[in-house]
């Protein structure tokens, strides 16, 4: 009977190491369950971080390219606006190309004008003839290149081709009418390049 007491007590012995080895398993696999969320939250944490770092890196590469986007088009507008200007500039060279020709050739004109002013007499008149004709192929030369004389006697003034020196009062004649003029002007196509020097009507 006593043999009988001693295995029970160890029985019972055993049971309670086996318990306490159930709940030290059971202990461990909460710690692990416990380890095993925290790392669930901190990844969750640092994924939650690395979107946030992702879309404002996104959100400033789009801010960039915009900024590029939108200085692209101020280049391409400024080089649109060059290559027209430039078009321009070449054919306004293209097309007054003579002009400062002409503007050196235009007191050599007046000066003739004023010798072909002089009395024909038969000492003068082979001298004024070969004037007359010097003095028309200079004419013709600058009116080959568009060169032409601007109308000023008997027409309205117009202070974009005439240059008003003077003024008179005529009864006879309409108010604001070119009356005389005292130097010729030169148009070069449709630009003036000297107005005519004039007497105008009140």
């Amino acid at each position: 009977m006593e043999v009988s007491g001693v295995e029970e007590q160890e029985k019972n012995t055993n049971t309670a190491t086996e318990n306490d080895d159930k709940q030290e398993e059971v202990v461990e696999e909460a710690a692990e369950s416990v380890e095993v969320l925290d790392k669930d939250d901190t990844d969750e944490a640092n994924d939650s971080d690395a979107d946030s770092e992702l879309q404002s890196k996104i959100k400033a590469l789009q801010a960039e390219k915009e900024e590029l986007y939108q200085k692209l088009l101020r280049v391409q507008a400024e080089y649109d606006n060059f290559k027209k200007r430039t078009v321009k500039e070449r054919e306004a060279a293209l097309k007054y190309q003579s002009q400062d020709l002409i503007q050196e050739l235009l007191p050599a004109l007046d000066n003739f004008e004023r010798a072909l002013q002089v009395e024909k007499t038969e000492a003068t008149a082979s001298i004024i003839d070969g004037i007359s004709m010097v003095y028309k192929q200079i004419k013709d030369a600058l009116a080959s290149q568009g060169a032409e004389e601007i109308t000023a006697v008997g027409e309205e003034f117009d202070p974009n081709v005439h240059h008003a020196v003077m003024q008179i009062e005529a009864e006879d004649k309409p108010s604001n009418i070119v009356v005389e003029e005292l130097q010729k002007g030169y148009k070069l196509k449709d630009r003036v390049i000297r107005p005519a020097m004039v007497k105008v009507n009140k």
